[in-house]
């Protein structure tokens, strides 16, 4: 068929697939939610079919007008949103909830592609760089005032975008260095972190000494530099007294055990670990996994819906899903490099980015290795908001590769 010259099979069908698997494991923890998912997975199709007939240059100019809508709906939510498990982030119609954080990524991703493709666009230049990261920025800090500290992660997928477009390599080495200073001081002694700061510090000047510009301003950078790391690790254990109880507790998991904490912050985690561990190699079976259908995992439909997997299908079936959202995000990644235009490539880096950021975190936090965030896993969580978003995304994606391919230019 000539029309579907250009539409890429290989990312769809993967979309299609992991969708149905979605819908058949929320189906088996939970009949009712398993019927409403697959009602929202037809919309989101119906939704997808109406992007694929609308003009690609229709995101692109409107991209302010999504912007702007994406960060008004997140404020509103201070006046008018609902709490739902500690967190003001939802909106409420009668039944329907509505989590607008996953549509302010749309239109920031639209936004920041709009502007990266403009003419006077060079991150050499301040003002591109300061601008680039106010776009990111202030959705951002609207997030962080609801608090909603995990969707405030996957923010720094358009990071990921920008350093495909020229942004340097030190601006993720200072947030790595910030954020081991701050791991390692939460498990050691913060006075033995800072006397190894110092102690690395005096290496790397020493064996850089003649490298190094001794003026005013180089000494006063690395006095800086080190002075900020030193005041990090000191600060860690009052910044950790200062979070939320269950914040804190997360967090703590990660060093005690689930265990330590297996009445609070710890349970999920603990049957999460228990019911992966108890598939085995092929799983106990569709609808026959114990802790699933014992409905022991809170939100098991939601953000740890990946020990359903891991029960009922076993080490295989875990790590098939695994592959397939291997490929799915490398082939978006990959469309993405080859696109002819500017604005095409940086919207398919954010949002192959953000489904990396949420595929890692979610799989890091039902297993342990990742603080409990609320990330759910794009397309397969439970949710509306959430498959509806990352439906558009992907409609958007594709539509705008579809144009790529068959353009002349």
């Amino acid at each position: 068929m000539k029309w579907a010259q250009g539409l890429d099979k290989t990312g769809i069908g993967l979309y299609i697939l992991i969708c149905l698997f979605a819908v058949a494991n929320i189906y088996s923890v939970d009949e009712g939610l398993g019927k409403k998912q697959l009602i929202f997975f037809i919309l989101s199709l119906f939704i997808g079919f109406i992007i694929f007939v609308t003009r690609s240059k229709f995101f692109e100019n409107l991209s302010g007008i999504f912007y702007i809508g994406g960060v008004l709906l997140l404020i509103g939510l201070f006046p008018f949103g609902t709490e739902i498990l500690g967190q003001k982030n939802w909106y409420k119609f009668g039944g329907f909830t509505m989590q607008p954080v996953e549509f302010a990524k749309i239109g920031t991703a639209l936004m920041l592609s709009n502007y990266v493709a403009g003419p006077d666009f060079n991150l050499r230049y301040k003002k591109s760089l300061w601008t680039s990261l106010a776009i990111i920025g202030i959705p951002a800090v609207v997030v962080l005032a609801i608090p909603d500290v995990g969707s405030l992660l996957v923010f720094g997928a358009f990071v990921i975008a920008l350093y495909r477009e020229g942004l340097s390599g030190w601006f993720f080495g200072v947030i790595a260095i910030l954020a081991a200073v701050f791991l390692i001081s939460l498990a050691v002694n913060p006075l033995y972190v800072v006397f190894g700061i110092l102690a690395l510090a005096g290496i790397l000047i020493l064996l850089n000494y003649r490298r190094i510009s001794w003026n005013v301003i180089s000494i006063a950078s690395i006095i800086g530099a080190v002075g900020v790391l030193c005041g990090l690790a000191m600060a860690t254990p009052k910044i950790l007294e200062k979070m939320p109880k269950h914040q804190r507790e997360r967090i703590e998991v990660l060093y005690k055990g689930e265990k330590a904490f297996r009445d609070t912050s710890g349970y999920n985690l603990l049957y999460s670990k228990t019911a992966i561990g108890s598939g085995g190699f092929f799983g106990k079976g569709y609808k026959q996994g114990s802790v699933t259908q014992g409905k022991f995992v809170p939100e098991q439909e939601t953000d740890y819906i990946f020990c359903t997997v891991g029960e009922e299908w076993g080490f295989f079936g875990s790590v098939l899903l695994v592959m397939a959202y291997a490929v799915y995000i490398g082939r978006i990644y990959f469309l993405a490099e080859n696109q002819k235009t500017i604005f095409n490539r940086v919207f398919g880096y954010c949002f192959a980015s953000i489904l990396l950021i949420h595929f890692g975190i979610n799989l890091g936090m039902v297993m342990g290795l990742f603080p409990t965030v609320g990330i759910p896993l794009p397309y397969f969580s439970y949710g509306g908001s959430s498959l509806l978003a990352f439906s558009i995304m992907t409609a958007i994606f594709f539509k705008l590769n579809y144009t790529d391919k068959n353009s002349l230019v």
